[in-house]
């Protein structure tokens, strides 16, 4: 595993749709991942309410979502560590698993605006690489006004393709990229009122959900 570079991408998945797979699949080609981790969170700091699953729903969902791609990997390591799911304590213990792995932490903008209300933020700005993805509705530059002074230097705006060199060189990269716009809370709606969601999630994740009758 040495020299490695790993991307880890969090999130309640509640459920895990295509949106989720696309950014995964940009990400790891522009930046030539040797492979991304998919954390299901066990309780999400930021997110608790009624409607999430259980942790083992939302984990089967990933690993049905990821079968065939080695290189895209589900981790239980928050849902095993039965504990609120911080970032900080998730990268940390990644982090000794892979001590010579360069890691990447990927979230799209909406979340990263929020960042500074995250448990230890500095420390974990600090501890790895950041991915940051656009989504509609939110501007990518928002992210320099969050961290910016000294870490301003240390970003870059990526439009299509990166080369080696500024990934070695850079730590947080602004990622444009032509989302799906698909969102988890969509397609729990659509399910409550009996509508399809083919096209916006996995089929085998679609099977799931119809045989275990969730969300209805």
């Amino acid at each position: 595993m040495d020299n490695h570079r790993i991307g880890i991408l969090g999130g309640t998945f509640n459920p895990v749709h295509n949106g989720h797979l696309k950014a995964a699949e940009t990400v790891i080609e522009r930046f030539f991942l040797d492979r991304i981790l998919f954390i299901p969170s066990f309780i999400p700091p930021h997110k608790e309410n009624a409607y999430t699953l259980s942790p083992e729903h939302r984990f089967n969902m990933v690993s049905l979502a990821l079968a065939g791609r080695p290189d895209f990997v589900p981790s239980r390591i928050e849902i095993d560590a039965r504990e609120k799911s911080y970032s900080i304590i998730t990268l940390n213990k990644i982090k000794k698993l892979n001590p010579d792995s360069r890691i990447f932490f990927i979230l799209g903008i909406d979340a990263f605006v929020e960042i500074d209300t995250w448990k230890d933020y500095t420390d974990l700005i600090n501890s790895c690489s950041f991915i940051v993805i656009s989504r509609p509705g939110f501007n990518l530059k928002d992210a320099k006004r969050i961290i910016g002074g000294k870490y301003a230097k240390r970003m870059i705006e990526i439009e299509s393709s990166i080369n080696e060199k500024d990934i070695e060189r850079y730590d947080f990269f602004l990622l444009h990229m032509e989302s799906l716009d698909i969102a988890s809370s969509d397609i729990r709606k659509k399910i409550k009122k009996g509508e399809s969601i083919q096209g916006m999630v996995p089929y085998e994740v679609e099977k799931y959900i119809k045989e275990k009758k969730l969300y209805s």
